[in-house]
């Protein structure tokens, strides 16, 4: 096949422009705005799955972009008159669509490509656990972006408006929108009363996906298949409107899109456990003596091990038998309104939880210390946005003082109006 039509239309055609908007719109919301992507061990520059997920949230944004700008590249032919003209000339139809499609396909998908590829050069510095599973999910990114950009295109030469690109971005936006927070969103309330919302099947045919939450999960193959077979259909749909002539061929068009959605919704898991599964290869547990981390912590493990067995002896120390003999980082899922799981010879952790966030040395060592003692009981984990209540942050703090036998505090954890408490609490127990 002849690529010169194909560089001229990357030259010539809004394909630059879509590149463009998608790479800096992709590196100034990663780069330049601090939010959870940036944070705790699930930013986007930590790990592999992490990275990839983080990605696919950009979706929320820079699908509408791709979307509106292929309905302004559909315009064209219209604007400058040369519908009738083109269409007399010997060059197949199919030939002209499959170039067209290919070239704003092929920008927007480099561009996105790029974005990854910046946040890979960081992971490969940060991670030592590597697999393939992050793959399926920016494949399935970059294809919605293609599939998206299609579509527009198709819809721009269906409805020649100069109002057409506008409304198909909005609307696509507001369509990832409700996916994501209304119509993709079951409602539901703990046996507590904590209200929290999790993903239902409608969320799963939206190409982003919501914030990021725990690096031990990814999601299951059957959603990278529903969402290929949906978003292929789109794309299809796309194609037949570019390539329709008339009023019941731009009908006929649809059909691809609704046997995607069909075929989509007949694989697309409907519970949560089945949309996100275990990664049991990252949640294998690598030990050193009695500190064990995950496969995906597992560079943590030289800098906890030493102030973990500190914290160990000093608990041996003054429990004795009742003392607790390991340190393990937990490996279950956090989920709204129930409780981290408890082990009478195990301090469970997690690197994210207030204590761990950014301990080191003797910081650490009380950390374990106070977990051990007191544990976190919040019903709502940190990766929700929950903290720890503040009688709990003074009791581990007490209990901590007790064993070491020194009122440093904890990391970061005392609020300066709780610390009279802590000490009131402190003189009560030594008396």
């Amino acid at each position: 096949m002849n690529a010169a039509p194909l560089r001229t239309e990357l030259k010539r055609s809004v394909a630059p422009v879509a590149a463009l908007a998608v790479l800096a719109g992709g590196v100034a919301y990663l780069y330049l705005l601090d939010g959870p992507w940036t944070q705790r061990s699930t930013a986007w520059t930590a790990q592999w799955t992490a990275l990839a997920l983080w990605t696919r949230s950009l979706l929320v944004v820079l699908w509408p972009v791709a979307v509106g700008l292929g309905a302004l590249q559909g315009l064209r032919d219209h604007r400058s008159k040369t519908v009738e003209l083109l269409a007399s000339t010997p060059r197949p139809l199919l030939h002209r669509t499959a170039v067209l499609a290919g070239a704003l396909a092929l920008a927007v998908v480099t561009a996105f490509a790029l974005i990854v590829l910046s946040g890979a050069v960081q992971v490969m510095g940060n991670a030592t656990y590597v697999h393939p599973r992050w793959l399926p999910i920016v494949l399935v990114g970059a294809l919605s972006l293609a599939a998206g950009a299609v579509l527009g295109l198709g819809v721009g030469r269906a409805l020649p408006s100069p109002f057409t690109p506008p409304a198909l971005a909005m609307a696509a936006f507001a369509f990832v929108v409700l996916l994501g927070d209304l119509l993709g969103q079951r409602r539901l309330v703990t046996d507590q009363g904590i209200p929290y919302t999790e993903p239902n099947r409608l969320s799963l045919l939206s190409p982003a996906v919501g914030e990021v939450r725990d690096v031990l999960t990814t999601l299951a193959p059957s959603v990278h298949l529903g969402q290929s077979a949906w978003l292929l259909g789109m794309a299809a749909t796309g194609l037949a409107l570019l390539m329709a002539s008339t009023p019941r061929g731009r009908l006929l068009a649809g059909v691809p899109l609704l046997a995607g959605l069909v075929l989509a919704l007949s694989v697309l898991p409907t519970d949560l456990r089945r949309m996100y599964v275990a990664d049991g290869s990252a949640a294998r547990l690598v030990c050193e003596g009695p500190v064990c981390v995950t496969q995906v912590q597992r560079r943590q493990l030289a800098g906890l091990a030493g102030p973990a067995g500190t914290a160990l002896s000093l608990l041996d120390r003054k429990l004795g038998p009742d003392a607790p003999r390991a340190v393990q980082e937990d490996t279950a899922s956090p989920t709204v309104g129930t409780p981290p799981p408890r082990r009478r010879a195990t301090v469970l952790f997690r690197f994210d939880d207030p204590l761990f966030a950014g301990a080191r040395g003797e910081r650490l060592t009380r950390a374990v210390i106070a977990q051990s003692l007191v544990p976190d009981c919040s019903l709502l984990p940190p990766s929700w946005g929950g903290s720890v209540a503040i009688d709990d942050v003074i009791a581990q703090s007490v209990a901590t003082r007790w064993v070491t036998g020194h009122p440093q505090p904890l990391p970061g954890a005392l609020p300066p109006d709780a610390a009279e408490r802590a000490e009131s609490a402190w003189r009560a127990l030594a008396a």
